[in-house]
């Protein structure tokens, strides 16, 4: 209850701020917006959530290493909710200064706020998000069929605050942009409360590694002052491009970011595989983490197209007047959520109807199911696609469908994602194979900010390509699922009884 509750709140602050963040880079300063371009916008977006989850991977060492899960689920939470704030401050300066800024320029606090915000909440996401789904994995015996099911069940928690605060957030949004980023900041303060008044039902669990010999207190305090330098370092390059003694360029720095992605990923396998002290059996799991880690970028890599390309596919193309009344294009971001909540205990009961007959999918097949399910929702983008490049709105039953069939890919395979990986993570690496979990999803959420740079229609050459862009998609993620399909059996194998 109380994690479920904690990452309900944490998640109506992420995707209340996700449903607006596109949209708001995109709009015109005279509407209260940034003034970006597609390509620059889809760039910001890409690396932004990309971070969110790449430092899940620091934030699991942390709490392995230093201060435990439990903490950094609390400190992660109130950075969170300071980043937040820090992006609704124009609109109380706006408000309350009585400056003047020329039309058509943005007020000098603007873009300080904003990006200073998204790194507040890239730092605070990266403590919290791996950590509380590690307690969760905690909760219950290895091998159990619950723990399919009370990740589902979690994983509702997720889904029911990012049901409601793409409405609410977009709502006050209409009136202005940084109302909504407060909002989600409200939520995530609600969460902190919440988790501080019920933590006493986590005794126990995600505790602090204890130093009790002079000399693990010492090397505590070494690697604290270390982890205290790198902090700086971090800070003092977040400076210098904030007074822009470093250019930053987002679009560059996007297009580098995969390769700097990749090359982490593989010296941290390579390192816990050759150097981590494994045995046999260990090693052939982490192996195991490694294939589906590829497969789970290229999932995330078009599913997170609800936040970018669909996302401004509901605002430019997509009929959303009813009675009158012009539906906030961020109120689609909903719509999956919805379909989670609706979905989600089908589906854990399935898996644990299926685990009793022993006929439930084993988890690489389940990545493969969510793969193809994913690609026939892009299908249906294709044709909606279509109509759009024709010159006419599309109906909203085209968003609908494609977020139908995006949940049956999500439920089979995210849930399962984060409970396989707490049952093949040695003991030793546990935060930090979730922290690997989430890495995959930031490849993948770069890969779609870039995609949703060049696929949103936002010039006449792009709005021709756009059906184009979405085959793609569905030839890439279709084809990856058959493979995996193929290869099912052989990585079965090695992930000995887990199942």
């Amino acid at each position: 209850m109380t994690l479920f509750f904690t990452e309900m709140w944490e998640r109506f602050s992420y995707y209340g701020m996700r449903a607006l963040l596109i949209l708001f880079m995109t709009a015109p300063i005279a509407s209260g917006g940034l003034g970006f371009d597609d390509q620059t916008s889809g760039a910001v977006y890409g690396l932004y959530s990309m971070a969110v989850y790449l430092l899940a991977l620091p934030g699991g060492w942390v709490a392995d290493r230093l201060i435990g899960l439990k903490k950094s689920v609390w400190y992660g939470g109130i950075i969170i909710t300071i980043g937040h704030f820090t992006m609704a401050l124009p609109g109380v300066f706006n408000l309350f200064s009585g400056a003047s800024v020329p039309e058509g320029q943005l007020a000098a606090w603007d873009l300080p706020s904003f990006f200073l915000g998204l790194i507040l909440i890239v730092f605070g996401t990266g403590l919290l998000k791996p950590n509380i789904s590690s307690i969760v994995g905690q909760l219950y015996p290895e091998n159990s069929s619950k723990r399919d099911a009370g990740f589902s069940i979690f994983y509702m928690g997720i889904n029911l605050g990012a049901f409601m605060a793409p409405i609410a957030c977009s709502t006050l949004a209409i009136y202005d942009w940084h109302l909504g980023f407060g909002l989600a900041g409200f939520g995530m303060l609600m969460g902190l409360i919440q988790y501080k008044g019920t933590k006493k039902y986590l005794e126990g669990v995600g505790e602090p590694v204890e130093n009790n010999s002079r000399e693990e207190k010492q090397a505590y305090q070494r690697l604290l002052k270390r982890v205290w330098l790198v902090l700086g370092l971090v800070v003092l390059t977040m400076a210098l491009f904030f007074f822009q003694v470093i250019p930053l360029d987002p679009v560059s720095l996007a297009g580098v970011s995969n390769t700097v992605i990749a090359i982490v990923a593989l010296l941290f396998f390579g390192y816990v595989l050759f150097f981590g002290g494994l045995d046999s059996g260990q090693k052939k799991k982490v192996v195991v983490i490694m294939i589906l880690f590829v497969f789970s970028a290229i999932f995330w890599s078009g599913f997170e197209q609800a936040g970018s390309s669909l996302n401004l596919f509901a605002e430019r193309f997509t009929d959303r007047t009813v009675w009158g009344w012009e539906i906030p294009a961020g109120y689609f971001q909903s719509v999956n959520s919805i379909f989670i909540i609706i979905f989600a205990p089908f589906f854990g009961a399935m898996w644990v109807a299926l685990g009793r007959k022993k006929l439930e999918p084993s988890s690489p097949l389940k990545f493969a199911i969510g793969l193809i399910f994913l690609g026939i929702g892009f299908l249906v983008m294709y044709f909606a696609a279509k109509i759009a490049a024709s010159g006419d709105l599309a109906a909203p039953s085209w968003l609908v469908i494609t977020y139908l069939f995006h949940t049956f890919g999500e439920l089979s395979l995210s849930p399962v994602g984060l409970s396989l990986t707490t049952k093949l993570a040695p003991k030793k690496f546990a935060g930090q194979m979730m922290g690997m979990w989430f890495l995959s999803i930031a490849m993948g959420n770069l890969i779609a900010g870039r995609i949703a740079g060049s696929a949103s229609g936002g010039t006449s050459e792009a709005l021709a390509e756009m059906p184009d862009q979405y085959m793609l998609i569905v030839y890439t993620v279709i084809g990856a699922g058959m493979v995996l399909m193929l290869i099912s059996k052989p990585i079965r194998s090695l992930m000995g009884k887990v199942h």
